[in-house]
């Protein structure tokens, strides 16, 4: 069975995010590496390659992430997002806080999943 790293690398040569991120530069690779391990169970992708992710804002005080899901009626929402708060919990410093914000506007389209994502899919 081929799995979604069977379709190719995702994202561009010069370093941008598939999300928009404001923050410390070092925390930039391992906050996507960690959003990347949280999968989306319906689809069986990172919430990263459906395009869930719809920018992360780092300050002094917490680490800010702005989420949608693919619907509102997504029977694994609070999954995702405990699993979120998880991953970024191992990762930022102790005196972080990591608030996961659930957002609606705009809506999640298809046009916001990778192009890996798309080709696994078969679109």
């Amino acid at each position: 069975m081929k799995t979604l790293e069977d379709f190719g690398v995702e994202g561009p040569d010069d370093g941008q995010l598939p999300y928009p991120y404001e923050g410390p530069e070092e925390l930039r690779q391992p906050i996507l590496e960690a959003l990347t391990r949280v999968v989306d169970p319906e689809v069986a992708m990172s919430i990263v390659d459906v395009g869930l992710v719809y920018g992360v804002t780092v300050t002094k005080e917490k680490v800010h992430v702005l989420l949608t899901m693919t619907s509102a009626a997504c029977p694994v929402t609070d999954v995702i997002k405990e699993e979120v708060e998880g991953e970024l919990d191992r990762l930022a410093p102790p005196e972080l806080l990591v608030h996961v914000e659930l957002v609606w506007d705009p809506p999640w389209t298809m046009d916001r999943m990778s192009a890996r994502a798309r080709r696994f899919m078969g679109w």
